[in-house]
């Protein structure tokens, strides 16, 4: 289970530690915080406050950029520009599912959904990825069925402004929803923004139809608009890259090395054995084990483990909470799991190592 810290907004320090461990729990004194269960609840409330204000300034922003460019189309009758709308107008409509989803997400664990709702957020990001391949599909077709019935585009400065208009639209939605998903956690907001920095460059490749236009060459405007529909499928590739990870529980590596130091370092802990994590929502669970002296009591290992569970909570970004076992040294050839042994799959990695 979780190991609850002292109430009353304070924490045991062991007096008894080194010096340099000492001076950082005097640093850490005078910088007031807590991990009390209410505090993490609020900051998943305000994650997802800053999650759902970045959602409305995007749909504010796409909705009007498409407005111009669906005027624009009806004038000028541009295959690709109406495949940058349709893009625009898809981008601007996921922040429906994320919208949702971040709303969702705030509910407090019950006894079913024993981790939260979090996971709300990849199911939205599957909405996401369903919405950018079905963007895509239709201005694919769009494109074909201009090539093989040619049609003259007009209003070429039109077309142009309106396609400057959508890189700079999409650009600004881009770095907010993508700098805002990386500070909470969020990958479902990260692929969004991925999705709409491809569709700014996509609003650039606009202009050049445009110019092939101009040119004479009418057969520039749905060439374009295909070029258009295979940039949106990588970065739908990218997209459902990210989405997969999360739902298969995928971390970053180094967070597990880092996770690895930090209790390496942690006074008492004599070696680490396996070390886990997965994303829920935008916030991060840890499960670890570590290797304790065989002699100690069994409050003096619950201490350790408590002092190593909140190193955890100041070295890794967006972790919400830690499980840490301890295991008692082993001596010869003592095994003291092996009453799981045959419970074991051969899959499974081994239960701790002895690094130090």
């Amino acid at each position: 289970m979780d190991h609850p810290h002292p109430p009353a907004g304070g924490h045991h320090h062991d007096h008894d530690a080194p010096r340099p461990w000492l001076a950082a729990r005097v640093r850490h004194l005078l910088r007031p915080h807590s991990h009390e269960a209410a505090d993490q609840v609020d900051a998943v409330m305000e994650a997802s406050s800053e999650g759902m204000r970045t959602l409305w300034i995007s749909l504010a922003v796409l909705a009007a950029t498409a407005l111009i460019q669906a005027a624009v189309v009806a004038l000028s009758g541009s295959v690709a520009l109406l495949g940058d709308t349709l893009h625009n107008a898809a981008d601007a409509l996921t922040a429906v599912p994320l919208g949702v989803a971040f709303i969702v997400g705030r509910r407090p664990p019950t006894s079913r959904y024993t981790y939260g709702y979090g996971r709300a957020e990849d199911l939205a990001g599957i909405a996401i990825v369903l919405t950018i391949g079905a963007s895509s599909g239709l201005a694919a077709y769009e494109a074909i069925a201009r090539l093989l019935h040619p049609q003259h585009v007009t209003a070429l400065p039109a077309v142009a402004g309106a396609a400057l208009i959508g890189f700079a639209g999409n650009e600004l939605v881009a770095a907010y929803r993508i700098t805002t998903g990386r500070k909470i956690g969020s990958a479902a907001l990260v692929a969004d923004g991925l999705h709409a920095r491809t569709d700014g460059l996509t609003s650039l490749a606009v202009l050049l139809g445009a110019g092939g236009v101009a040119l004479g060459w009418d057969w520039a405007d749905p060439v374009v608009g295909l070029v258009i529909t295979v940039a949106i499928l990588a970065v739908l590739r990218q997209a459902a890259r990210e989405i997969y990870r999360r739902l298969m529980d995928a971390v970053d590596p180094a967070l597990i090395d880092q996770a690895a130091r930090t209790l390496r370092a942690t006074p008492g802990v004599l070696a680490v054995g396996q070390v886990r994590m997965r994303w829920i929502g935008h916030n991060l669970r840890a499960e670890c084990e570590v290797v304790t002296d065989q002699g100690i009591t069994a409050v003096q290992a619950h201490e350790i483990t408590v002092a190593a569970e909140h190193d955890l909570l100041h070295a890794i970004p967006r972790l919400a909470a830690a499980l840490v076992h301890a295991d008692p040294q082993p001596r010869g050839d003592t095994d003291f799991h092996q009453r799981l042994a045959s419970h074991r799959r051969p899959a499974d990695p081994p239960r701790r190592d002895v690094r130090t």
